[in-house]
């Protein structure tokens, strides 16, 4: 059983699948507090439900793509084996993870979407930087940047895990904080191999809205 927050088809906000119609089971419990959180109802609040009965809602919305989301999945060890469930009834699966926890044992086949978390998050000192070792050419690492400080330090990520090298690299603002204008400034100064991206759905709905 899984404590599961909502489950919600939408389309991606975020990543190298952004505007794309997916299918989102947010699972309830997180280990990290970060200060610009904007799901802080997935904490606690959620319903007990069998891997099989996620799947089943799953497939009412006849779409492909799925993202496992939080709160942080990872807290719920079912989550690896629900992933891997959802592989082999043929989904795409991708999962958002904050960095905090091992990444290891999950099925080679779901795109993780791992953050780094930055300075500003108040959450620094929980990123599991062994998780570099096991991301693989077809996962993604993001960067949500609230500070000129923030971004100094992503920088001197990169470079240390030579990061642009293993795979994708994504560079958000943290809404309301850094203007987005800003931070492009500061990648095309600095000629990085790095993805900017918006929170899409932020600008399509309210952006404290639930269930989209």
């Amino acid at each position: 059983m899984l404590k599961v927050n909502e489950i919600y088809f939408s389309i991606q906000g975020e990543s190298t699948k952004a505007g794309l119609p997916c299918v989102f089971v947010r699972l309830t419990y997180c280990n990290l507090r970060c200060k610009y959180c904007d799901t802080e109802y997935a904490f606690y609040e959620g319903n007990d439900l069998s891997i099989g009965e996620i799947i089943s809602e799953v497939k009412k919305y006849n779409c492909k793509l799925v993202e496992i989301t939080g709160g942080e999945p990872l807290v719920q060890k079912e989550a690896v084996d629900l992933m891997k469930e959802l592989c082999e009834n043929g989904f795409e699966v991708l999962l958002e993870t904050g960095g905090s926890l091992p990444i290891n044992e999950i099925d080679q086949r779901v795109k993780i979407i791992m953050d780094l978390k930055c300075p500003s998050s108040g959450m620094l000192k929980k990123n599991y930087y062994e998780n570099i070792l096991f991301i693989k050419s077809t996962d993604e690492i993001k960067f949500v940047i609230g500070t000129r400080d923030d971004y100094e330090w992503t920088k001197e990520i990169l470079h240390k895990f030579n990061l642009t090298e293993k795979c994708a690299v994504l560079f958000s603002v943290v809404f309301g904080e850094l203007e987005p204008v800003k931070l492009v400034e500061w990648i095309l100064e600095d000629k990085l191999d790095v993805r900017f991206q918006l929170q899409m759905h932020k600008f399509i709905w309210e952006p404290k809205a639930k269930g989209v």
